[in-house]
Parts: C-alpha cells; sequence; structure tokens
C-alpha cells in the first residue's frame, strides 16, 4: 500500500487511478472486476483473451476523472477486432477532446452483467472525523440524493440499518418478482470501507461508483481513493 501511495505523490498528485484503487480494494477483500492495463492495441487484445469477452475498454490518464464525459469508455466489446477499433477510437477521443492529458494505457476490464447500482463511499470530514456514505445509484443520487450517512467505523448491523434508510431500499429488497440484492454482501463492503479510511490516515476520500450487487456477491466496477499530500 505503502508503494502505491509513493508512486501516485511521485507524479504529482493525490489521487490514485482507477487499477490502483482497486488494489486497496482488494487488500480489505472488497470484490473488484478483472482487468489488465494495456500499453497499445495488441497488449489490449492480448489482455482481453485472457479476461475473457465481453470486455469494456477505459482510458487511464490522471487527468481525466469522467472517462465517459469524453469518450474514454467503450462498452460491449466482444471480438480482438472490437478491442483493436476501440483502442484506436479511445485514443483518438482523446487527442481531438484533452490532447494534454498524460495517457498511462487503457484498462481492458470485463463487462458485468447488470445487477443492484449502488454508491459506497467515505471522506474524512475535517469537523466529524471518518465518515461513510451509501446510496443507490443513478437518479437516486443525482437527483434525490437518496444517501445515508455513519461515522467509522461501522458496524454490519450499522451499515445494514444505512440501507434501510434510503428510498431505495425496496428496490433492493427485489420488485416485480426480482431476486433481492446480497444484503449481505453489501453490509460486508460498506464496513470495510469503514476500516479503510479509519486505518489509513493517508486516505482522505473513498468512492466505489458503482458497486453491483447481485443476488449472490457483488463486484466493485469501478473506484476513486483520494490521498493526502504529506510526504
Amino acid at each position: 500500500m505503502d508503494a502505491i501511495f509513493k508512486n501516485v505523490r511521485s507524479r504529482g498528485y493525490k489521487f490514485l487511478m482507477e487499477h490502483e484503487s482497486k488494489e486497496v480494494l482488494k487488500i480489505y477483500t472488497i470484490p473488484t472486476t478483472r482487468e489488465r492495463l494495456a500499453v497499445d492495441a495488441n497488449d489490449a487484445i492480448k489482455s482481453a483473451n485472457t479476461i475473457g469477452y465481453p470486455v469494456v475498454l477505459k482510458i487511464c490518464s490522471p487527468r481525466i476523472v469522467h472517462k465517459s464525459d469524453i469518450g474514454g469508455v467503450i462498452i460491449g466489446i466482444h471480438t480482438p477486432k472490437e478491442v483493436k477499433e476501440a483502442y484506436r477510437k479511445i485514443i483518438k477521443n482523446m487527442n481531438a477532446k484533452a490532447p494534454e492529458a498524460k495517457i498511462l494505457g487503457i484498462l481492458v476490464q470485463e463487462e458485468v452483467p447488470k445487477g443492484f447500482e449502488v454508491i459506497v463511499g467515505a471522506v474524512r470530514d475535517p469537523q466529524f472525523g471518518p465518515v461513510v456514505m451509501f446510496g443507490l445509484g443513478g437518479v437516486f443520487v443525482e437527483v434525490l440524493k437518496d444517501v445515508s450517512f455513519r461515522l467509522a467505523p461501522l458496524t454490519k448491523n450499522e451499515a445494514l440499518n444505512m440501507i434501510k434508510e434510503t428510498k431505495g431500499f425496496k428496490i433492493l429488497e427485489g420488485l416485480r418478482g426480482e431476486k433481492p440484492a446480497d444484503l449481505n454482501a453489501l453490509t460486508s463492503v460498506i464496513t470495510k470501507v469503514g476500516e479503510i479510511i479509519t486505518d489509513l490516515p493517508e486516505v482522505m476520500e473513498i468512492d466505489i461508483n458503482p458497486l453491483i450487487v447481485f443476488d449472490k456477491g457483488l463486484v466493485a466496477v469501478d473506484a476513486r481513493i483520494v490521498i493526502n499530500d504529506r510526504l
């Protein structure tokens, strides 16, 4: 972990790239997508063949936070030919829309099946200390601001109460014959995010968005961790 933080600071930034953030999550046994960082189109094809199709390609650059906004994400890739085309398209988009951005590579990632999309995060508040946040993704967070908070560290029972406080909880219970979300796995992730920001004083913010929850298990599809600038 120290090596990851040191490498980030050496680049002059305070946030970890997606794949670096997931390395921290994996240390705390939070499931993440299978992925590899590719440095060229042929490397991306090899990575996709290893991971298995379908895959998603994502730009990896410390200057780009909202990857989708500038054409830095392409989903639904099923063949080596499509990988090569997607790789070239992303690079073309970057050259046109963010020519100053340093590109570290293209992240080749397994495409995750549909599930319940949620957000789990944490922040080191100057007044209250470590605080954990939970909410359903999409309109629930963006429009309705349907989120709940707890001080960290927290128990699994406190995490479950966080989930139940949100208006979107009924969706997680399963609607119209859908199987309910795996709340045991979800409460486990919420508590582990609390552990991360409690255990690691370097960590200032954590954002797992989205975290896809299935009827059995879950997986972090995207993640971002911000650290302090202490050397």
